[in-house]
C-alpha cells in the first residue's frame, strides 16, 4: 500500500471512530431527553461510522486472525495502562483537573483486567467455553461469570453492570 494511503487511511480511521462514538453518545443523551426519533438517527449515522472504520481497518490489514487479533489486542492494553494513562495522569494532576485523573487512572486499572482477559483466551483459544462478560458502565471494569456487588474499581453498584451478548 502507497504511504499516502495509508497515512490517509490511518486519519480517516480515526475521525470516523471519533464519529462513531459521539454519535453514541449523541443518541444516548437524546434518548434521555425522550427524543427517541433523533436518538435512533445518531444510532444510525454511529453504524454508518463503524462500517467507515471496519473497513479502513481492513484495508490497513489490522484485523487478521483471531489470533493474531488476541495478541494486538493484548499488548495494545499493556500499552495503554503503562506508557498511554501514567503521563496522562501525572498532566492532569499537575493541573489541578482531578476528575481527569480520575478517569485516566481508572481506565489505566481497567486496562489490567482487559489484558488478562485477552491472555485468559490467548491461552485457550481454540477451546469452546462459555463465558458471560458484565461491563462496568461507569468505568469500563469487566467482570467474567457474573457481575460483582460493587465495581472493584470505581464503586459502581451491580445495576450499573450491563451482559454483554
Amino acid at each position: 500500500m502507497g504511504e499516502k494511503t495509508e497515512a490517509n487511511l490511518k486519519i480517516a480511521f480515526r475521525g470516523e471512530a471519533e464519529a462513531h462514538l459521539r454519535n453514541i453518545g449523541y443518541g444516548e443523551k437524546a434518548a434521555k431527553e425522550g427524543w427517541d426519533q433523533i436518538a435512533k438517527m445518531f444510532r444510525a449515522i454511529a453504524e454508518a461510522e463503524k462500517i467507515h472504520c471496519l473497513n479502513a481497518l481492513r484495508l490497513m490489514k489490522v484485523i487478521r486472525d483471531t489470533e493474531s487479533n488476541l495478541k494486538a489486542a493484548f499488548e495494545s492494553e499493556l500499552k495503554a495502562k503503562n506508557d498511554y494513562y501514567p503521563p496522562m495522569i501525572k498532566d492532569a494532576e499537575a493541573e489541578g483537573e482531578k476528575a481527569a485523573a480520575l478517569i485516566f487512572s481508572r481506565a489505566r486499572d481497567v486496562e489490567t483486567g482487559h489484558a488478562g482477559i485477552y491472555k485468559k483466551a490467548l491461552d485457550k483459544v481454540m477451546k469452546e467455553e462459555t463465558v458471560d462478560y458484565y461491563v462496568c458502565q461507569l468505568c469500563g471494569y469487566i467482570a467474567e461469570g457474573e457481575a460483582p456487588d460493587v465495581c472493584p474499581i470505581c464503586n459502581a453498584k451491580k445495576e450499573l453492570f450491563s451482559r454483554i451478548v
